[in-house]
């Protein structure tokens, strides 16, 4: 019988590091990994209309009592890490959260401007649901209560500073030993990501590590500026609880 897994549920908003950071961790090699869970049922539920959406909800299938199964089962290959990428905004307000218990649920955050800038380039509009803030916060809470503790919470910007002592904390957090193995990995595609890949990811596929953080200003218009006003009062919650080395 396999030993219970550490489930380590990394719960994002998109266009943040979280792919990049779903390849450090399945680069180890006790590590299983899962792209997005509930993309499938997201897609399904909402009909939002995403590319590829319906190849999406072919591939990933829209039963969310076997997905939240298999979130809460073994990892694949009988490793003993088993990491989750998901979206806040997929785990929609009908599902059950009590299953969150068997997890580790962690909160990777972005400052809202440069989230709607990364996202406005690949979508034509964007909306404060589309970016799963509110979400976040709400979900925070949700595990918060749950698990009785305060979730692990990383900033984006604060991990790209200085990925080794940021991972090493995180590994810390988990009591397991850091691996070099987290910090490179080969580019190109893996069998893991999933089918969406292709217009979401090509910047992941470039890379071969965690790129160096840069400023940037992020040219926003009017309606993109009064969406991050709304999301960033959810994102300065969650950046108080931050994870600091």
């Amino acid at each position: 019988m396999n030993e219970t897994p550490l489930r380590i549920a990394m719960w994002s908003g998109p266009r943040n590091i979280s792919t990049a950071l779903m390849r450090a961790f399945e680069n180890r090699e006790d590590c299983a990994v899962w792209d997005e869970p509930f993309y499938g049922y997201y897609l399904a539920a909402t009909g939002s209309d995403h590319p590829g959406a319906a190849e999406v909800i072919a591939d990933q299938g829209t039963d969310s009592d076997a997905i939240i199964a298999r979130c809460i089962g073994n990892a694949p290959g009988g490793k003993s890490i088993f990491y989750q990428k998901h979206m806040t905004l997929h785990l929609l307000e009908q599902l059950d959260r009590s299953w969150l218990k068997a997890l580790e649920n962690c909160f990777l955050i972005r400052e809202p401007e440069a989230v709607i800038a990364s996202y406005a380039a690949v979508r034509n509009t964007v909306t404060l649901s589309d970016i799963g803030f509110v979400q976040q916060a709400k979900l925070f809470e949700e595990a918060r209560r749950i698990s009785g503790q305060t979730p692990l919470v990383i900033d984006s910007r604060e991990f790209l500073l200085d990925p080794r002592a940021m991972l090493e904390a995180i590994c810390a957090r988990f009591d397991i030993e850091f691996s070099d193995r987290m910090l490179r990995w080969p580019p190109g595609p893996r069998d893991t990501d999933g089918v969406w890949a292709r217009y979401w990811y090509d910047s992941v596929w470039r890379s071969t590590g965690f790129a160096h953080y840069r400023e940037r200003s992020h040219d926003l218009d009017d309606q993109e500026r009064k969406i991050a006003q709304q999301a960033r009062p959810y994102y300065e919650d969650l950046y108080q609880h931050r994870l600091q080395t």
